[in-house]
């Protein structure tokens, strides 16, 4: 996987919850394409409509506070959202997105250094975002080891899926 991702950001205040990432009315949804179509409706019922393809959000703090639904990170990585950049996350969003393969960093301040539809290119190996449009760099949370190896195999299933194929290949070779 590669360290980096470069993308145009949308910016997003305080405390956005999973129902404001992703309504409960919409969790009877079943299509990829028409979920992300409901992200951050909550928020702003055009943000998945305009939201560019390979984007980053960047929120303030305690994103994804609220139910513990994968919802949320479901619809953001069906909108297209490749990461989220935040002052902090609430603790269950933060491990629902990197066990469905959605990169989430902490990068305290970030949302008041910013602005919408710059491009940043966060490395989340090094823990830095830096805003291509001013060269300004800032320093993140880097994530740990385990996470970093279940966001290179693309999220939990398909680490554990590649885990237990490798198990089964063994037992069979021995």
């Amino acid at each position: 996987m590669n360290s980096e991702i470069t993308g145009k950001i949308i910016v997003v205040g305080d405390n956005i919850d999973t129902d404001q990432i992703y309504p409960g009315c919409y969790l009877a949804l079943t299509d990829p394409k028409e979920i992300g179509s409901h992200c951050l409706s909550g928020v702003d019922v055009n943000i998945a409509a305009n939201f560019p393809q390979g984007g980053i959000v960047v929120a303030g703090r305690n994103f994804g506070c609220g139910s513990s639904r994968e919802h949320a990170p479901i619809a953001l990585l069906n909108m297209g959202a490749k990461a989220v950049i935040a002052d902090s996350f609430a603790r269950i969003f933060f491990r629902n997105a990197v066990n469905l393969g959605l990169v989430p960093v902490i990068c305290k301040g970030i949302s008041k250094k910013v602005k919408e539809g710059q491009t940043l290119t966060l490395d989340f190996v090094k823990g830095v975002v830096t805003v291509q449009e001013t060269g300004e760099s800032y320093p993140c949370e880097a994530l740990g080891e385990q996470a970093m190896k279940i966001l290179a195999a693309g999220g939990i299933k398909p680490l554990m899926r590649a885990r237990f194929a490798k198990e089964k290949a063994e037992q069979k070779a021995e």
